[in-house]
């Protein structure tokens, strides 16, 4: 019993250093649809956030929900199509979009905040025109047709005072990334995408990712080869060389676009690990890789806990 209360006194102490440094910072989490895909993981990651909540960092969670919009769409007969990891979304697909987004996903995790007592509430990029979004035209490809991605959106801003107006107010904002044009068209737009867009606007202390994959690896074929830290640079080089898989290659736009958005850290975690999110916040180690604009950027102690980049 002494020993697990010295652990326990240890591990607050050693947290202190990270409250005190982040607090009233804020954080944009993203979240992938995976991890609510049933309650137990869906409360395993609010925990995390609802401990980060009271310890006074002001989060705003970005969730996906990509496989439950497919599993919906083949149980409706509906078929799924993917280009370069970004989903192509016709009219009945975005309907299916609509309902998962906004309904399923957003309503479980506000009820798993409703069990934590996390007072969160539920946005997505339509309401008060959180997000503003034009339709994608058409994307030209060298020697081949051009791909017309539907009722895909880009984004043309993010109205942060939105989410201020509800962080100030001691709320944490879960937001659905869906969006519309002027007209009221509705678009569905990646969520990472999403997720980079606000933090940049927020000028967020942080961007995580928090993904199945342990973060990412310098061959996509070995979970043992995580690079623990890298910079735009690096990063840029390993999506040229055809090293990243399907699915990363809209979070390393997203990372892209953020760093340059003046965000300083983005980090890339398994929701796997148990309590990643935590040890990512709350030390040095770490679980995932963290990307900056340098390396030059990191401090000594972020380097010398993590062995160089592959």
């Amino acid at each position: 019993m002494n020993q697990d209360r010295a652990v326990v006194v240890s591990a607050l102490r050693h947290a202190v250093p990270y409250i005190r440094l982040f607090k009233n910072k804020i954080f944009v989490l993203k979240a992938g649809g995976e991890i609510f895909a049933d309650a137990e993981s869906t409360r395993t990651l609010m925990e995390q956030v609802g401990i980060l909540h009271q310890v006074g960092i002001r989060v705003v969670l970005v969730h996906g929900g990509g496989p439950q919009s497919t599993a919906l769409a083949g149980a409706l007969g509906l078929d799924t199509k993917f280009i370069d990891g970004r989903r192509i979304t016709d009219g009945p697909s975005l309907d299916v979009a609509t309902m998962v987004l906004n309904g399923q996903i957003n309503t479980r995790i506000l009820a798993a905040c409703r069990d934590l007592e996390i007072p969160a509430v539920g946005i997505s990029g339509i309401d008060a025109g959180l997000i503003r979004a034009h339709r994608r035209p058409p994307v030209a490809r060298k020697g081949q047709s051009p791909i017309d991605y539907g009722f895909v959106g880009d984004i043309d801003g993010v109205d942060a005072s939105v989410l201020h107006k509800q962080l100030d107010n001691g709320l944490m904002p879960v937001v659905s990334p869906l969006s519309c044009d002027s007209t009221g068209t509705i678009l569905n737009i990646n969520a990472d995408t999403v997720a980079a867009a606000i933090a940049g606007e927020l000028n967020a202390e942080k961007l995580i990712l928090a993904t199945g994959a342990p973060g990412i690896l310098s061959d996509i074929s070995d979970p043992r080869s995580l690079i623990s830290y890298i910079d735009r640079a690096a990063l840029k080089k390993l999506r040229d060389a055809g090293k990243l898989a399907d699915g990363m290659l809209p979070k390393a736009s997203a990372i892209d676009a953020a760093l340059a958005n003046g965000v300083s850290r983005v980090h890339v975690i398994s929701y796997k690990m148990p309590d990643s999110l935590l040890l990512e916040v709350f030390t040095n180690e770490g679980t995932g890789t963290l990307i900056v604009n340098d390396i030059a950027a990191l401090t000594p102690a972020e380097q010398a806990s993590a062995g160089p980049t592959s």
